[in-house]
């Protein structure tokens, strides 16, 4: 479902006279359906950057992405977003949103573009957020004001209302309590069980090791200096 093959990054600082920072050369995994995949490795290793990637948001130097037989690492913007809208959820670290849209319209808005009807939208988005135990005199009010964890919740809710076939996680369980982290996890294995295909960052190891098949090491694939 997700295939990177010899994928390369490098990014060039421009305000720092044109230099060049090399992230990743060589990067080459597969997440399979029903599986999850964690990217390990150091703070500044490449893991976001290949998420990014992965996502559309970041162009590719060399190699080649593909998500569900979608070549992303070549596709146009109009297919990156028919891809993103139809089969590849993505949990970022924050919660992106027009400033005093309710919680339950963040929530049920990717429903509502693959053409649920809104009444069934907006009971899917309650459920969630009840799932989640964000208070109900939250749900009418814009998530920018939340705190963190709170928005992590409206975040990760969003990001598991539609049953997309491939899913990044970065760091979903970040800023959650111990209640709200076993709710997430609850939800990683029900998608697995669905048969999505997740590829996630977990600097938490205890819901790594809950959730994650197994692991890919970012390290291996730094550039080496010249």
């Amino acid at each position: 479902m997700i295939v990177c093959e010899n994928v390369a990054k490098r990014f060039t600082l421009h305000n720092q006279g044109g230099a060049v920072l090399p992230v990743l050369s060589g990067a080459s995994l597969r997440v399979a359906p029903g599986e999850c995949v964690a990217l390990t490795g150091a703070s500044g290793v490449g893991k976001s950057t290949l998420m990014r990637m992965i996502h559309g948001n970041y162009l590719t130097e060399g190699g080649r992405i593909t998500v569900g037989g979608v070549d992303v690492s070549g596709a146009d913007p109009r297919t990156v977003l028919r891809l993103r809208r139809e089969r590849l959820g993505y949990v970022s670290q924050f919660l992106r949103v027009v400033p005093r849209v309710p919680a339950r319209d963040v929530v049920a808005e990717p429903l509502l573009a693959v053409g649920w009807v809104r009444d069934a939208a907006l009971a899917r988005a309650e459920a969630l957020l009840a799932r989640l135990n964000l208070p109900r005199a939250l749900w009418d009010l814009g998530p920018s004001t939340f705190s963190g964890g709170e928005q992590q919740r409206v975040n990760i809710a969003r990001g598991f209302a539609h049953d997309y076939p491939a899913l990044l996680l970065d760091e979903p369980t970040a800023s959650l309590d111990a209640a709200n982290r076993a709710v997430v996890l609850d939800m990683i294995r029900e998608a697995k069980a669905r048969g999505a295909a997740i590829l996630g960052i977990f600097h938490d190891a205890t819901a790594r090791d809950a959730v994650c098949d197994r692991c890919v090491d970012m390290g291996a694939f730094r550039p080496q200096p010249a």
